[in-house]
């Protein structure tokens, strides 16, 4: 089995490797090829993914290239983790909307729009040379926004799935509450990438008995610490939301947290060049620490085990994936990305049926799929007047003089990476 990682040279890397030696059961990798265009990086990462293998003995290869054709050439899978821009381009997606009183974020609001709008044309460019090349492969994307540009793989024709941790995450954090395996715990996990909730959690899988009101009872107090909301607010509405709705559950607080400290981008930008010294010693052969406060916890596990069901070797029955509506919230259009549990195997994900939403999160998920609609028309368009449009679709933005402002910045601060603009 060839597997390979678009974005090779990202300081995630280490993680993903980890758990593909430590998973290669699941996982029977024979040869791992990293691309990356950024080589003293893709060195440096591509010689710990090597120790890392070497250590475990782990007995696939580590090839690293540069040459996206060269290296997506046979691949069963197809990981995308790149970051057009790099951390510069996070760093301003999380500044310049602060001056308009919006939230600054990699993901959502006008960063998140901006970061579409970068990655967008860049990722379908890969996906077009990948299908030339092997139109066999499955694209598992991690690229963030996830949604979008699931949305824009699948609506090109492309064998895609998005990928992403949140879902992961979580299920581990309340296996440990609840005294019980991960692997036990299923989640009845419903709505938009970074945009969801778990309005169950069973314990046996889709059927189990429903615990979720046991955990919040027994460990409301913890859940609601991890994500920084209120216990009360956790109670009240009975369900464990996603730690990125504290963007929207207490947008206020945040534009006032961001504003008086350093942005996450910073703080990554530092660990990054600590992480890429600690790569370069020829000693190492683990994961560092540090890795783990970089972000991305779980990602390898949840890779494994996507691209294990994917490829028919194996993998958990029902797994957390962005995938196209197709009727799943029936107030969607089918085109649309959600973010459901599904049945995945190796003609794709298929969602697991998905109780009537309550509509105070049907409303808010209406609203950001319209949002995402015309995001990826700008992405894929060009033209201020789309951006301007998705702007003001926006719930965190919504008012026509921030959408205005939001437009003029996001253009003047991503010129380099828009053909139109």
């Amino acid at each position: 089995m060839k597997l390979t990682v678009v974005g090779g040279g990202s300081t995630y890397t280490p993680e993903l490797v980890d758990g593909f030696a430590r998973l290669r059961d699941t996982l029977p990798i024979e040869e791992l090829v990293l691309v990356d265009p950024a080589a003293e990086r893709l060195e440096l990462v591509g010689g710990l993914a090597r120790r890392i293998f070497a250590r475990q003995g782990h007995p696939g290869r580590v090839v690293t290239t540069a040459d996206l054709d060269a290296g997506v050439d046979g691949a069963d899978a197809v990981l995308l983790q790149l970051r057009v821009g790099g951390q510069a381009a996070r760093e301003r997606d999380e500044t310049w909307p602060l001056e308009c009183g919006c939230v600054g974020q990699e993901t959502t609001g006008a960063g998140g729009l901006a970061k579409a709008l970068r990655t967008v044309p860049v990722v379908l460019d890969i996906a077009e040379r990948v299908r030339r090349t092997n139109p066999r492969a499955w694209i598992i994307d991690f690229t963030n926004p996830v949604g979008i540009v699931t949305r824009a793989l699948l609506q090109a024709g492309h064998k895609a799935v998005g990928l992403c941790n949140v879902a992961i995450g979580l299920q581990r954090k309340f296996a440990a509450h609840l005294g019980v395996t991960p692997a036990e715990v299923h989640l009845d996990h419903v709505g938009l990438n970074h945009l969801t909730w778990e309005t169950g959690v069973r314990l046996g899988g889709p059927e189990g008995e429903d615990v979720l009101p046991r955990l919040l009872a027994e460990h409301g107090d913890a859940v609601a610490a991890d994500l920084r909301l209120p216990r009360p607010l956790l109670d009240r509405l009975g369900v464990v939301p996603s730690y990125y709705l504290r963007y929207y559950y207490a947008h206020d607080e945040v534009v006032d947290e961001l504003r008086t400290k350093p942005s996450r981008a910073a703080e990554v930008a530092a660990m990054e060049r600590q992480l890429l010294e600690m790569y370069g010693d020829p000693a190492l052969d683990t994961k560092p620490e540090l890795l783990a406060k970089r972000g991305g916890a779980f990602y390898s596990e949840a890779a494994v085990d996507l691209a294990a069901a994917l490829l028919g070797g194996g993998g958990s029955p029902y797994q957390v994936v962005n995938t196209l509506n197709n009727g799943t919230l029936p107030f969607l259009p089918d085109d649309a990305v959600v973010e459901v549990q599904a049945a995945v195997g190796a003609k794709g994900p298929a969602p697991l049926p998905v109780p009537r939403l309550d509509p105070l999160y049907a409303g808010l998920v209406a609203n950001v799929t319209a949002y995402e609609g015309l995001a990826l028309r700008a992405a894929l368009e060009g033209g201020r007047d789309r951006v301007f449009r998705a702007l003001l679709a926006h719930p965190l933005i919504g008012q026509y003089a921030y959408a205005e402002t939001l437009t003029d910045r996001l253009i003047a601060h991503n010129r380099e990476h828009l053909s139109w603009a």
